[in-house]
């Protein structure tokens, strides 16, 4: 479009004397049908291009083709208003001053136009990446999401600073104050700086991503990780509350990750009578050799079945073991199996699950005379 002003430039005594003084108009109306004619066939062609790679499901080369149809069509048409605006200028001779900052703007409009360009592109990458994430123990969607905001972030700055070159603003005096104010900045706002390097160090050192289950022991925090942002965590807790976090609070507490557990574990102390002492041996052995052939059980991990203690009311057995599943369902389904086993095996060897019981000695003048009495 910019060959028109030659032109113009050359034929201008003509195109006066055939159109009088509305010339301007005619190179207005014939700028913009111009950039109308461009950003049609542009977009036409962006948009087949984009079908063709959607239809044989090249993504990733796609996202870089559909993100460009908006960007395209906004720098032909700041174009073409510039070009006809600065035809306006010209024709009546308004003044310089206003043409620089045309040309500025001018100018400016691609290097907008590529930022716009960047963000939309990483915006569509994001999730072709994280989906490629899920397939790769090198990739994590937490690492894409992080990096997706990183080149954001540097697309908008490099994009600010160009723009403001192009309007004369002096970066070197800018640069300078935001080094003295960031100081100040800094100390007022040290919380909101804190939790940005949280987010940071979540993004980096990874000990938890979006869908895991995480819980405190120094505060009131468990539940399954919705979200991870530059300034807050969102953490739905089990009875579906919403809970956010300030990321500078991972800093200074301990999170546990339950969801990267390897197994479960099953720890339960089993009661029987002071009758069956001396079936205790055989009921120990019968429930160590249940453990060990239950499917569910991991024999690679400790398992122990032994005598524990002496209680008040009963022989007290420690069962402890770990199963295969990690799933919080599956492993109460399989919890409960073993338990019912355990009872099972104390039955077959001839005793019973001890209760509470209580003996009373009552005394009397020549005698004494014992009473057991059993309570629940």
């Amino acid at each position: 479009m910019e060959m028109i002003f030659p032109y113009i430039e050359q034929n201008w005594p003509n195109l006066v004397a055939v159109f009088g003084g509305h010339v301007w108009l005619l190179i207005v109306m014939v700028i913009l049908t111009a950039t109308l004619v461009i950003d049609l066939v542009t977009r036409t062609l962006i948009r087949k291009t984009h079908y063709l790679l959607a239809r044989k499901k090249k993504h990733v080369l796609d996202a870089f083709v559909d993100g460009s149809i908006s960007p395209v069509s906004f720098f032909i048409w700041v174009n073409g208003s510039v070009l006809a605006l600065s035809s306006i200028l010209t024709t009546f001779q308004l003044g310089l001053t206003l043409m620089d900052y045309v040309e500025s703007t001018k100018s400016s409009v691609l290097i907008l136009a590529l930022g716009w360009y960047v963000i939309r592109v990483v915006n569509r990458l994001e999730g072709e990446l994280k989906l490629y994430a899920r397939h790769d123990e090198h990739l994590d969607e937490v690492t894409v999401e992080a990096l997706v905001k990183i080149i954001k972030l540097t697309a908008f700055v490099i994009t600010g600073l160009i723009i403001l070159s192009a309007f004369h603003v002096n970066l070197t005096g800018l640069l300078a104050f935001g080094g003295m104010g960031g100081v100040a900045v800094g100390f007022a706002a040290k919380d909101l700086l804190g939790n940005i390097f949280g987010g940071l160090m979540i993004y980096m050192d990874k000990p938890f991503v979006v869908g895991e289950w995480i819980r405190s022991p120094n505060q009131e925090l468990e539940g399954t990780v919705e979200k991870i942002g530059w300034r807050m965590t969102i953490v739905r807790t089990f009875d579906k509350r919403p809970l956010y976090i300030p990321n500078g609070t991972f800093s200074n507490i301990s999170i546990e990750n339950p969801s990267r557990m390897s197994n479960r574990r099953i720890k339960e102390i089993v009661g029987v009578r002071y009758n069956d002492v001396h079936r205790v041996k055989a009921i120990s052995d019968g429930i160590r050799e249940m453990l060990k052939n239950h499917p569910e059980i991991d024999t690679n991990q400790t398992l122990i079945v032994n005598f524990l203690e002496f209680s008040a009311s009963s022989l007290n057995l420690l069962v402890y073991t770990f199963t295969k599943t990690t799933d919080w369902v599956t492993f109460h389904h399989i919890k409960e199996d073993v338990l019912l086993k355990i009872a099972q095996v104390i039955e077959d060897n001839g005793g019973e699950i001890a209760f509470p019981t209580r003996t009373l000695h009552l005394a009397e003048p020549l005698e004494f005379q014992s009473v057991q009495q059993t309570a629940p």
